[in-house]
């Protein structure tokens, strides 16, 4: 396969830059200083085994890709980014190109099959940052990922045994799974800690907010009458093979990352705000993933401080 990774930020750096290093054909689509570190001095990749200078082409756009027959592309933008990405690939890609959509959430596969008929699903686990143009830092060694593929809305083919293969033989652990919609509905759930992680200060009431968001997207998906993978069998995949790297200070999840970098913008609306969106199609209050999209927007679009916030003021008004 050859590989476009449409988005070469935390997540879709550390695959590029891991696919790259395997031998694969990878082509990188990024924006901004982040793109033009890449094509001056090359994805900086910080690995638990050193740090690797990835040379491989990089664009801003699906218009300049080498197009072929055995393409295959690895969506990894915030899933706010999606909608444009998938203008973008809808206008100059082929038609029956694999779309794989390595995205928190679970709106953007369904964006992507009105596009495109072969569209896929990785679920991503992936602990990474990207706080400075032209470097990834993967926290993980010596296996980087997880990363979980199917075909959407079900089932495997040649291409999930194909997408699998490569990633494994890059150093990621990854399996086909005919019904990824149900592992990408529970790290949703575990995402939706993502934006108390970002808005609020660290300590029992930010702790306590959490907890309440997630019992409310328990409800939600419960009421919604959709697979999930329970909690128990997302921790045995996951088991000890994802290693944190002792030397890293741990920092924040992308969404904390999308505060401290000062972009403007958040995918929170796809975490917290996609509980938001389920409760009010089934009939489920969801008051405290809604506080949390509240704060989080109102951080990111205002440039505040992460973490400046105070999640017992929240508490009181549920």
């Amino acid at each position: 396969m050859r590989y476009v990774v449409y988005g070469a930020g935390a997540v879709g750096g550390v695959i590029g830059a891991h696919l790259h290093l395997a031998g694969l054909p990878v082509t990188l689509v990024a924006r901004g200083q982040h793109l033009a570190a890449i094509r001056a001095r090359g994805l900086v990749l910080d690995s638990g085994n050193g740090r690797h200078r990835i040379h491989a082409p990089a664009t801003d756009t699906a218009s300049e890709v080498g197009w072929t027959d055995d393409t295959v592309v690895i969506l990894a933008v915030k899933s706010h980014q999606a909608a444009a990405a998938l203008g973008d690939l809808r206008e100059h890609a082929p038609t029956r190109v694999p779309v794989v959509c390595a995205t928190n959430g679970i709106a953007t596969e369904r964006a992507a099959l009105r596009l495109f008929p072969r569209t896929y699903a990785v679920c991503v686990m992936l602990p990474a940052t990207h706080l400075e143009p032209g470097v990834v830092v993967a926290a993980c060694h010596p296996t980087p990922a997880i990363l979980d593929i199917g075909r959407i809305p079900s089932g495997t083919d040649a291409t999930t045994a194909a997408v699998a293969a490569d990633l494994r033989k890059a150093g990621m652990a990854s399996e086909e799974r005919a019904d990824i919609l149900a592992s990408k509905r529970r790290k949703l759930l575990m995402n939706i800690g993502n934006g108390v992680d970002a808005s609020f200060a660290q300590g029992d009431a930010a702790d306590e907010l959490a907890k309440r968001a997630l019992a409310e997207g328990e409800q939600v998906l419960a009421a919604a009458g959709v697979t999930v993978v329970s909690a128990a069998e997302d921790e045995s995949r996951r088991g000890s093979i994802l290693q944190r790297r002792p030397e890293l200070e741990r920092r924040g999840g992308s969404t904390w990352q999308s505060l401290a970098r000062r972009t403007g913008d958040s995918e929170i609306d796809y975490l917290s705000g996609e509980i938001v969106l389920q409760g009010r199609l089934h009939g489920v209050p969801t008051p405290a993933n809604e506080a949390i999209v509240a704060a989080t927007r109102r951080l990111a679009y205002g440039g505040g401080v992460p973490r400046s916030l105070d999640a017992t003021e929240v508490l009181s008004s549920l």
